[in-house]
């Protein structure tokens, strides 16, 4: 289940950032959940099963009505069980009339996922 970032959630939320390739240095990822917390335009959702093991973060472009995926990340020991493939379909289901793009650095991925 897709569940909004809340700053209970900060801890969890870095560590699964932090295996984004982008997000290794500490002073970027603090920057980048600042970001999520601070942005009316930056939105940051958690993937929650029994524990949070996902997360998916999105940057809303309004003049193009779209969503832009920044960030996706799933626990390493839950990965290839098509989490981050829900965490999308989810989005999706959420924004209906939005249309959901990557960035360079969720390209790969969302090529790949067959929902987008």
């Amino acid at each position: 289940m897709l569940i909004r970032y809340k700053k209970t959630f900060e801890k969890i939320a870095m560590g699964l950032l932090s295996f984004m390739p982008t997000e290794k240095d500490l002073k970027k990822l603090q920057q980048t959940i600042k970001e999520y917390e601070t942005e009316e335009d930056w939105q940051l959702f958690l993937w929650k099963e029994e524990d949070i093991i996902g997360l998916i973060g999105v940057l809303y472009q309004n003049g193009a009505n779209a969503l832009v995926i920044q960030h996706i990340s799933v626990n390493p020991s839950h990965r290839f069980q098509g989490i981050g493939k829900k965490m999308v379909k989810a989005l999706r289901e959420m924004y209906t009339d939005k249309e959901i793009i990557s960035n360079e650095n969720t390209a790969a991925f969302i090529e790949k996922c067959d929902v987008c």
